[in-house]
């Protein structure tokens, strides 16, 4: 294909907003007419279909996982550093008391 060719394809492909997109996605997810006869209505490749409903799909899928995060204060991680690091002092002394105690029962050399 030559390059002026290409040019103007490209300049008057048709272009889709962000609701246009999800309207044709939603109409094909319903599944009333076929893939291909929605695609050739609007005028686009089932390929371009089939990525759009991927992309609607999986920013779906991100926005109900980002939904059970939840971002902490500043607060709240200086506390639980701070219960983090009392726990490990209290497992460190633990484990040394383990060692002292199984030296002095002579199970440990």
């Amino acid at each position: 294909m030559s390059k002026n060719l290409r040019e103007i394809k490209k300049a008057t492909r048709k272009s889709f907003s962000a609701e246009q997109k999800i309207q044709i996605v939603l109409e094909g997810l319903r599944g009333e007419i076929s893939t291909s006869e929605l695609c050739r209505r609007e005028g686009i490749a089932t390929v371009t279909y089939y990525k759009w409903s991927k992309d609607f799909l999986d920013a779906g899928r991100n926005g109900l996982t980002l939904g059970t995060k939840r971002n902490a204060t500043s607060e709240e991680v200086k506390n639980l550093r701070g219960e983090n690091s009392d726990l490990s002092r209290a497992a460190s002394e633990q484990m040394l008391e383990n060692v002292r105690l199984k030296k002095s029962l002579g199970i440990l050399v």
